[in-house]
């Protein structure tokens, strides 16, 4: 059936639309409504999570005396370890920039807060619509973003309706805030279309993946607060580790790999593996039962990568836009701060009688906002990692980051080069790793890891995962480069089978928890993320 051939969608109509029910999408609504309890407004998560409550305690004041709120484990001990294969050394507190103290932070699984911040949003009239994927943008006779429309639903793989049809809704806006996070695919069409990045710095990214355990009770250390870097890894590689204690003997332990690495066969869930063996992080997990595993891209541009947030029509806020501070790992404090600045430009826009304009304001506002001062006093520290390497790019960085406290920097500001695509050498500079094989008690395989991680896709719907050129991949992405995405991939989604005829390149669809890392770190920008029907994939309750 054709375009032209399909019933017309039906539609609703708000006063604003918020693309994406994370911290940025959430603290949004419920600002919007704090502001103006008329206003009608219609809106997966995965993080560390180490939360820096600056953004709660302007959006919700008395969140502490709320029985129901899940920050219950305040930060006790911080502590910094740079790890070698056998051993490792903690460095002293006092080195480290005030900045990057986290005793006043909280340890949380990002998903409960999510689902905390939305009963606060319904209870104050916001609509939800949770199971609905925004699949398209929608605008209007003079190029203004008008609203969204979400996926049809009953399309097999065929790309033909099947008996269960059903059309998707539009809903049509003042005003759309665009809160996808992390590689968006609505905001990637936006930042093209209105050529929002033309000014700034590319975007950079990381892989991040995460498992939650239970842990024997004698080992638990409530509050303890771990971050490593060096081993697995190597200098030219940068990621770290993190290992937060939390609630009733619950230990996150997590993985992340800057997606600006060289080598074509790092396995980054391999090295996750490797991280746990390591003689001073192995003995916490003795005895204990792993709950749960996810992954998922975290933007690290920084300051410099953000780019212009306001178009005709709408605005990007949060990890849409890339708030993330890299060296704190901290990004849900400002993800609410600009949903929260947003919010008030759009409803002071709206109750001047305004709508489908660009509110500048909120773009003029920002860097000089809590969220911009954050950012800016770390802007150097991913671009010098990239130059130096791990060891001497944190010294240089943590000097950087001393003399922003003092309000200068000797340095500027560093540029970022290029895009975590173009960083990819050819396979035949390199070895292939040797990898060992998972243990299933304390190390495990893809596949396994993918249960825990609740994802679900029909099977009869078209695959969401798409190749613009399938030669170019066989050329560039299996001869040159050896198939990286078969390792990048968190979930096995990708796979060269050999056959006769020759390698063919398979996408195991089913598989996907929408990570994204594929549309960064393909090497010719070849795979494009788009959502599945219904919104499927993993289900992080508790992560």
């Amino acid at each position: 059936m054709s375009t032209e051939e399909l019933p017309p969608r039906e539609s609703m109509e708000f006063d604003v639309v918020i693309v994406g029910a994370g911290p940025s999408g959430l603290s949004a609504a419920i600002r919007l409504k704090q502001i103006n309890p008329d206003l009608k407004v219609g809106a997966h998560i995965l993080s560390g999570a180490v939360i820096d409550p600056a953004g709660l305690d302007k959006l919700v004041p008395d969140w502490r005396d709320d029985p129901d709120c899940p920050l219950k484990t305040q930060v006790k001990d911080d502590q910094f370890i740079l790890t070698t294969k056998t051993g490792g050394f903690r460095m002293p507190n006092f080195i480290n920039p005030p900045l990057m103290n986290n005793h006043h932070c909280y340890i949380t699984s990002l998903g409960m807060v999510c689902r905390w911040l939305a009963a606060k949003a319904e209870a104050l009239g916001v609509e939800i619509y949770p199971g609905f994927a925004a699949a398209e943008t929608l605008y209007d006779e003079n190029g203004a973003v008008r609203g969204i429309a979400t996926g049809d639903m009953g399309v097999g793989r065929d790309g033909k309706p099947k008996d269960s049809f059903t059309r998707g809704m539009e809903l049509l806006g003042k005003y759309t805030l665009f809160a996808e996070g992390a590689r968006g695919s609505l905001t990637k069409q936006i930042i093209a279309k209105f050529a929002l990045d033309k000014d700034c710095e590319p975007g950079k990214f990381g892989i991040g993946l995460k498992e939650i355990w239970q842990i024997d009770p004698a080992k638990h250390k409530k509050g303890l607060v771990q971050h490593t870097m060096g081993w697995p890894l190597d200098d030219k590689t940068g990621g770290g580790s993190f290992l937060y204690h939390y609630d009733d003997n619950l230990v996150a332990v997590g993985f992340v790999v800057h997606l600006n690495y060289q080598n074509p066969y790092l396995y980054p869930f391999e090295e996750f593996q490797r991280l746990k063996t390591h003689p001073m992080i192995r003995d916490t997990f003795a005895g204990a039962k792993r709950l749960a595993y996810g992954s998922r891209a975290i933007t690290e541009g920084g300051y410099q990568s953000v780019p212009r947030l306001t178009f005709p029509g709408g605005a990007l806020i949060g990890c849409a836009a890339g708030f993330v501070n890299v060296p704190r790992i901290k990004g849900v404090h400002n993800a609410m701060g600009t949903g929260m600045l947003a919010a008030e430009h759009v409803a002071a826009a709206i109750g001047a009688g305004r709508a489908n304009d660009e509110i500048a304001e909120y773009e003029n506002a920002w860097r000089d906002s809590a969220v911009g001062k954050d950012l800016y006093k770390v802007r150097n520290v991913k671009p010098l990692l990239s130059k130096f390497g791990n060891v001497m790019g944190m010294l240089i960085g943590g000097f950087d980051m001393w003399c922003n406290t003092f309000g200068f920097s000797l340095l500027g500001t560093l540029s970022h080069a290029k895009a975590d695509r173009k960083t990819l050498k050819p396979a035949k500079e390199y070895q292939p790793i040797a990898y060992p094989k998972p243990d299933g008690k304390l190390t495990f395989d893809r596949l396994s890891s993918v249960f825990l991680s609740n994802t679900n896709h029909e099977e009869d719907q078209p695959v969401h995962l798409k190749v613009a050129d399938m030669a170019l991949q066989k050329t560039s992405e299996h001869d040159v480069y050896a198939g990286p995405s078969n390792r990048y991939c968190p979930a096995g989604v990708y796979e060269w089978v050999e056959e006769s005829s020759g390698p063919r390149f398979q996408i195991n669809a089913q598989n996907c928890v929408h990570c994204k890392t594929c549309d960064v770190k393909d090497p010719n920008g070849n795979i494009t993320w788009v959502p599945p029907e219904g919104g499927g994939g993993p289900n992080y309750e508790a992560m």
